[in-house]
């Protein structure tokens, strides 16, 4: 999940432990002055009757780690990132102090926090289902004479493969999130735990020599069976049960994963241990802060032009992942009038997301949007936005389609940048330094023969470009996305690419990738093709390698010719 999208925050659910008034009215006021909504409930109450899983949704935890565990049980299942507030003592997963609260709320408001994927763990066992975020312990039961023998057996395989037999209080297998509880105590290793997807298998107080701590990955399924009773906890017993001899526990990741919102006002995680451990080997001295998103530094010239560039992807990777969700709803819709209904909510989620970010870093630029109020920059710079472009491809389960993000300085683009959802590519380019695909360099094919050349064609309403072409190259292709045809031609996917007529936001991102590939952009006649934000009538678009253009424009030519005898 991406930072960015937190920008459109439009509730927040607070679940809120005892003793945390004062926050509580800190955080009411700070919600209230911003228009943003707020509901608290109490830890383990539940949070149906507040959450509305229509509405972008931050939740936030006040207390302790045991309040934001619960804050993980109760928002991970609903995707909804969790921000954790420290009111407690002895604190490793709640980070922010509560003198933070409103700039650290701040942050995340104008999309400048970041969020980490935790991942979970799932277990399931006799009398038991269960999903935790820090550890699935499995020990021995406690005897009824105290000088009786503590000790508990257990068989234990990583898939089909026997890993051996653990004899010793028992083991525990833990998330990199829960790796500084139990796993420390056991002198198991210490897992940074943003966006770290493996399990840890810790012995505990192990009767054998040679045991060791075993990492293995989500996929895994640890198979535990116990030679003896045994007793089961979850995250510290919030989900608990007692085994007999023979039975067996499979444990392995959770496909849901939790996310984690994280802000420069975070104490840093080793700092947190060190401190809370009497570990620090830093005396008093503070680690410097990093900034929360190197967007926050203004710059001119080339440096805006780049700033920009990282602004627009990070905008267009946000958007991407509302759209591919509800992308993912669509094929199973059979009422049009309900498919109709996603694409409109997919249009405005993304566009919401794109815009709210390039206001939110600059103030002083205008935006153009298909759902956007205009509002030109003359002389200065504007931002040109198609949330969607592909908007039938969308709707039918198609996955061609595309983010398309450029910044004009006065009328001309500058910046262009093609986000594709489906495929997670990115294709991006700044006037002047050439155009990439997901950080690396591309450029035009040099074919110059259209019997060797493969062409895409956009709107053709009377088919013309196909009839003339189609018998002539190794195929027209039509994708049902301008941004993308103009990437495909950049990137050489394409020799040659037509567009009948085009919309300033479908095609503002292409130019500049194209052109810093090395394309040339003529319209039908071979005139330099003009870029106009306010325009009425149709601007057709030849866009090619450049050695084939000659040979487009022959056939364009002879088509228009052959019509008017």
């Amino acid at each position: 999940m991406q930072g960015r999208r937190l920008a459109t925050t439009e509730e927040i659910i607070a679940i809120v432990s005892p003793d945390s008034d004062d926050v509580v009215a800190r955080l009411a006021a700070w919600a209230d002055d911003r228009g943003i909504g707020l509901s608290t409930v109490d830890v383990g109450e539940s949070i149906d009757e507040v959450y509305d899983g229509n509405r972008a949704t931050l939740g936030v935890t006040i207390g302790g780690d045991g309040t934001f565990l619960e804050g993980i049980k109760t928002f991970a299942p609903r995707g909804v990132p969790q921000l954790g507030v420290n009111t407690g003592t002895l604190a490793f997963l709640s980070r922010i102090e509560p003198e933070d609260l409103e700039a650290a709320l701040d942050e995340v408001i104008h999309g400048r926090a970041t969020i980490d994927s935790r991942q979970q763990v799932a277990v399931r066992g006799p009398g038991l289902e269960a999903t935790g975020i820090n550890d699935v312990m499995i020990e021995h039961v406690p005897p009824e004479n105290p000088i009786d023998r503590k000790i508990t057996r257990l068989d234990v395989y990583a898939d089909d493969e026997y890993v051996g037999e653990f004899e010793g209080t028992g083991i525990a297998v833990s998330t990199p999130t829960g790796s500084t509880g139990v796993s420390l105590s056991a002198n198991g290793p210490i897992h940074y735990p943003a966006n770290n997807h493996t399990l840890q298998l810790v012995p505990l107080h192990t009767h054998q020599l040679g045991v060791r701590p075993i990492v293995v990955s989500p996929e895994t399924e640890l198979r535990i069976r116990t030679q003896g009773p045994a007793s089961l906890l979850v995250d510290g017993g919030r989900a608990n049960a007692l085994l007999e001899e023979g039975e067996e526990v499979l444990v392995t990741g959770a496909e849901r994963l939790a996310h984690v919102v994280h802000t420069s006002y975070d104490d840093h995680f080793f700092t947190a241990i060190s401190k809370k451990l009497g570990w620090d080997v830093r005396g008093d001295d503070e680690p410097p802060r990093v900034p929360a998103s190197r967007s926050e530094t203004g710059v001119d010239g080339d440096g805006l032009l780049e700033r920009a560039r990282t602004i627009a992807t990070e905008a267009a990777e946000a958007a991407g992942e509302p759209l591919r969700e509800l992308h993912g709803q669509v094929e199973s819709v059979g009422v049009k009038s309900d498919k109709s209904d996603i694409v409109t909510e997919a249009d405005y989620q993304a566009n919401r997301i794109i815009t709210t970010v390039i206001e939110n870093e600059f103030p002083d630029h205008g935006i153009v949007s298909e759902e956007h109020p205009r509002d030109v920059r003359e002389g200065g710079y504007t931002w040109v936005v198609d949330p969607l472009d592909g908007t039938g491809n969308f709707a039918h389960g198609n996955p061609n389609y595309s983010i398309s993000i450029a910044l004009l300085e006065g009328e001309y683009p500058v910046v262009g940048v093609v986000y594709v959802p489906e495929t997670d590519e990115l294709f991006s380019a700044i006037a002047g330094q050439g155009a990439r695909r997901d950080g690396d360099p591309i450029e035009t094919t040099d074919r110059d023969r259209l019997d060797e050349s493969m062409l895409i064609s956009g709107y053709d309403p009377d088919g013309s470009f196909l009839t003339r072409f189609y018998q002539e190259t190794r195929g027209v292709r039509r994708l049902g996305s301008t941004a993308l045809n103009c990437c495909y031609l950049a990137s050489g996917s394409a020799d040659a690419t037509w567009e009948y007529d085009t919309y300033p936001w479908d095609v503002a991102a292409g130019l500049v990738i194209a052109r810093e590939a090395g394309a040339r952009l003529t319209d039908e006649r071979g005139e330099p093709f003009v870029f106009e934000l306010e325009t009425e009538g149709r601007s057709a678009l030849l866009g090619s390698n450049g050695p084939l253009h000659p040979a487009l424009l022959e056939h364009l030519e002879g088509g228009r010719d052959d019509c008017e005898r």
